[in-house]
Order: structure tokens, then C-alpha cells, then sequence
């Protein structure tokens, strides 16, 4: 399929970045790659919406509310590789979110590795859904997240239909990190072709977080857990992605576990395209993604 110039323009800043460069070093330099990290929006960016910042447990969260109250939630966890974020595409994406929704919008700023480990992040992902359910009803909830936020949206959700808890209304997943090892076959192939991730530095960022846990644990690698019972999922997968070989497997486990699922392929796409600035094709995607969130 013939691509926009955007999307030529996007490969050339993320190559000029030298991303991929930073996701090529063993050990990963987090200190570094955070100072891409946006902790706070711009005053300005979430015009006629109400925005306040609070914590659970560790967690920063801010909120983003329509000016009439709204009765839905969009809990949105950020990517990262566990080791940084959000960055400045996570929080334009959800200007336009915000846009375009009526939904109030708590953006989830978790504890990062290597200063807490995956223990520590899922205990604080779980109190903040817990905390959601005292606000909205699970039926009123839509999970969303990118990458090892992605990861985390998916490993919770196991753990609500482990212990038979409300499970959030939908599942929005943009190429989610799915086995913790990188130890598909297949990814070794990608990785030549990759314009943002390598197996070195990312495998480097998920040892990093894991501490005593084992990498192929349920709470860093959702692939040997379970799908069964799981809600509506999008999700977007890209061919030019190192976690997409271990998508396809999830893939296989979403199917064969009923799961009413919706797929997005992005043929020669990167890692998070649907959240990559200026790019034509990423827009489109956003566009989907909005309405699912409305529908």
C-alpha cells in the first residue's frame, strides 16, 4: 500500500533522533532516554477542559475532564519500556482524545524501573483501577495503553478475571509488549528492519524491571497468562516492530479464548504508530481509536 509523504518524513526524525541507537544499548541508558519525559502538559493544551493532578500510591495522575461532568472514564496507560514516559506523543494524542470524547481521561504516571520493579508497578496499576471503580462503574471504564502500557493494561485485566473482579468495559491496545524474554525467533528477523527498537536495549529495560520476577512471569509477559473472559479488545499491531511476532501469538490465545476482537494491521509500520505526530496514517488510526472509545 503506497504511504504518505508524513510517513516517510516520520521514519526520517525518528532515524535523525538516533532512537534506535538508544534502544541498541546493554545496558539501556533510562536516565537519558527520560529526558524525553513530559511529566506535566502544557497549561494551554487541554483547552475547555478541567485538569488536576493526584496520587495513588506512587501514581500521578492527571485528569482531564470534559467541562459538563462526564460519566465514562479512559484509563490511559503510557509506554515506556517501564523505564520512562509519558512523552510528548502520549499527551498529544490525548488533545485529540479529549477533543473529541466526552470522557473524562486520567492519564497514568506509574513508578519506573529500575527504581521499582514490576512488583511495585502492578501493585500500583491495580490500586488505580480499584480507585477508578470508586468514581465510575466497571461497565463505564475503557482501558487503554501503548507498548509495556499496553503490557500493563493486558496483565491487569488478567489478574480483575483471576480474582473475579469488574472488568473494564473495553481493551485498547497499541503494539503491546506481550513476552518479556524477546525470545521469539522470528524477532531477530524484525530487528534488522526495526526503525525504533532492538532486542538489546529493550530486553536490557524489561531485566531492569523484573528484579526477583522471572521474565516470563504473568506480570511482565501476559502471553503465558491467560485471555479467557477478557472484553472487547482493539488492537494495533505493526509489521515493522519487534514485539510483533509475539502479538501474533497473543493473537492466537485472543481467538481460540472467544474474545470479541478487532485488529488493526499497520502494514510497514513502526512500534506506536498510531501515536506518532504528523503522520497521515497515524491519524487515521487515532481517528479509529476515537471511535471506539465514543462507541
Amino acid at each position: 500500500m503506497k504511504k504518505s509523504i508524513t510517513y516517510y518524513l516520520t521514519l526520517l526524525v525518528i532515524k535523525l533522533k538516533g532512537v534506535k541507537k538508544e534502544f541498541s544499548k546493554d545496558p539501556i541508558d533510562y536516565l537519558k532516554i527520560r529526558k524525553e519525559n513530559v511529566i506535566h502538559p502544557k497549561n494551554n493544551l487541554f483547552k475547555n477542559r478541567k485538569t488536576r493532578n493526584f496520587k495513588v500510591d506512587k501514581t500521578l495522575i492527571t485528569e482531564i475532564k470534559p467541562a459538563h461532568s462526564a460519566d465514562k472514564l479512559l484509563l490511559f496507560i503510557h509506554g515506556g519500556a517501564f523505564i520512562s514516559g509519558p512523552a510528548k506523543h502520549h499527551w498529544d494524542s490525548l488533545k485529540e482524545i479529549a477533543k473529541k470524547t466526552q470522557q473524562t481521561i486520567w492519564m497514568c504516571n506509574y513508578p519506573k524501573a529500575p527504581e521499582n520493579t514490576i512488583a511495585d508497578i502492578s501493585k500500583n496499576i491495580d490500586a488505580v483501577y480499584q480507585q477508578a471503580l470508586k468514581s465510575f462503574k466497571s461497565n463505564q471504564i475503557t482501558l487503554m495503553g501503548d507498548s509495556v502500557g499496553g503490557t500493563l493494561a493486558t496483565t491487569l485485566t488478567q489478574r480483575l478475571v483471576q480474582n473475579n473482579s469488574a472488568l473494564p468495559k473495553k481493551l485498547i491496545l497499541i503494539c503491546p509488549v506481550m513476552d518479556a524474554t524477546l525470545s521469539n525467533k522470528d524477532i531477530d528477523t524484525i530487528d534488522k528492519t526495526d526503525p525504533m527498537l532492538s532486542k538489546a536495549g529493550v530486553l536490557s529495560a524489561k531485566m531492569m524491571c523484573a528484579g526477583n520476577t522471572d521474565l516470563k512471569n504473568e506480570l511482565m509477559s501476559p502471553l503465558y497468562g491467560s485471555f479467557q473472559q477478557f472484553p472487547n479488545t482493539l488492537l494495533f499491531l505493526a509489521e515493522n516492530d519487534i514485539t510483533y511476532p509475539d502479538q501474533q501469538l497473543a493473537v492466537q490465545k485472543l481467538k481460540k479464548a472467544n474474545v470479541i476482537l478487532k485488529i488493526i494491521f499497520g502494514e510497514d509500520m513502526p512500534h506506536i504508530w498510531p501515536l506518532l505526530p504528523v503522520m497521515k496514517e497515524a491519524k487515521d488510526a487515532l481517528k479509529q481509536t476515537i471511535h471506539a472509545i465514543n462507541n
